[in-house]
């Protein structure tokens, strides 16, 4: 059975994000809690859009204090402010963790179970408050998926919530936000638009459908991701990136994520490594790891970037365009080889458990994980 999930209302247009109230409003919100990134609300790129909240006659309560990787109980703060001024909608605004905060405390402010409770293998699909999401990043694609990934404080296992319950109402594309994102910034979440957009092309729930939102994605991202963290002002390139990871959220909402992702959530909650740029790390030798079993679906992903037809040429491109953008090693990060190393059993079996490396076209079990996570290690060493 194919089934096709329609997203919110994704609207985009430079200084769209003012527009937030009005939207707000047509939904018969009136008491919002904005969840907003500590960054953005320091430098101000948020203010245009509680302005727009406060013309609109909106009480806004600002909840900002979450880190980059937000935990379950940075989330309950939010939720507890949330109920004690009866908010009836949430906004996100910032990158992934802002959008994935706001989702969460929509469907935590609503039901009485526990953020673990209600995470994968669960699929909630139940009632939560309305959210409005608006992307400071082109990257996780949080503001049209059905997900949200949150740490748990306690045990450092980053949590995935999945569901019609964490599907945003309103999106706002608003290209303006994303001018200033720093060069490092725009890289880790550009790839990791890219690897949302590969994982959902070469997947085994991929349709027709999530192929077209994939294979668009993929072309946007191709073209114009480097431009983008080399030319920050560049108006059309960052439109590309923030079209792009949109539609590689789309696409992933359609089919999930798969090994590459499954992989990375635990590098990211054992060493604090950003999501994309562990994604991006990760993305070639996966890559190259899966393609043998699939290698026509590679193909088509090597086509869909510009390249030949074939999975050597897409290999081939992601370890040059890692290279040119200055992707990290883990010794540059500061991670030694013993640490990871010993690292490896419960971060094979948080990826597991995870679910999403069963959706790879060339599946892995937790064995063929270490592995992976083994061999990661030693191509880390090499000069």
């Amino acid at each position: 059975m194919m089934r096709i999930l329609t997203t919110g209302d994704v609207r985009m247009a430079p200084g769209i994000s003012a527009e937030a109230g009005p939207i707000l409003a047509d939904l018969g919100a009136k008491r919002p809690l904005v969840v907003v990134d500590p960054v953005v609300h320091k430098l101000g790129l948020a203010d245009k859009m509680l302005s727009g909240l406060r013309d609109a006659g909106m009480t806004a309560q600002i909840f900002s204090a979450f880190s980059p990787d937000p935990t379950d109980a940075e989330a309950m703060d939010a939720v507890q402010i949330a109920r004690s001024v009866d908010a009836d909608c949430v906004v996100g605004i910032g990158g992934g963790s802002a959008m994935d905060v706001a989702k969460a405390v929509a469907l935590l402010s609503v039901q009485t179970d526990s953020l673990r409770a209600l995470s994968v293998p669960r699929i909630v699909d139940l009632p939560a408050l309305p959210v409005l999401c608006v992307p400071t990043t082109a990257g996780t694609g949080s503001e049209v998926t059905r997900a949200a990934v949150i740490t748990d404080a306690t045990t450092h296992e980053k949590l995935l919530l999945l569901g019609s319950s964490l599907q945003p109402k309103v999106a706002l594309l608003d290209v303006e936000l994303t001018l200033s994102c720093p060069y490092r910034v725009t890289v880790d979440s550009g790839l990791d638009a890219l690897s949302h957009a590969l994982e959902a092309l070469v997947n085994r729930n991929a349709t027709p459908y999530s192929d077209g939102l994939a294979t668009q994605a993929m072309q946007l991202i191709g073209k114009s991701l480097e431009t983008a963290a080399r030319v920050p002002g560049d108006h059309a390139a960052r439109s590309d990136m923030l079209l792009g990871a949109c539609l590689a959220g789309m696409a992933v909402s359609h089919t999930s994520t798969a090994l590459i992702h499954g992989m990375s959530r635990p590098i990211g909650a054992a060493f604090h490594v950003p999501h994309g740029m562990s994604n991006a790390m990760l993305m070639p030798l996966v890559t190259e790891w899966s393609a043998v079993s699939a290698p026509q679906a590679y193909g088509r992903a090597a086509k869909a970037m510009g390249l030949a037809e074939d999975p050597a040429a897409l290999i081939d491109a992601l370890k040059s365009l890692n290279a040119r953008l200055e992707v990290p090693s883990l010794e540059s990060l500061g991670i030694s080889p013993e640490a990871f190393r010993a690292a490896i059993p419960e971060m094979a079996r948080q990826a597991i458990a995870s679910g999403t490396p069963s959706n790879n076209l060339r599946r892995a079990d937790e064995a063929q994980i270490s592995d992976l996570y083994l061999t990661f290690l030693k191509n880390d060493a090499i000069p």
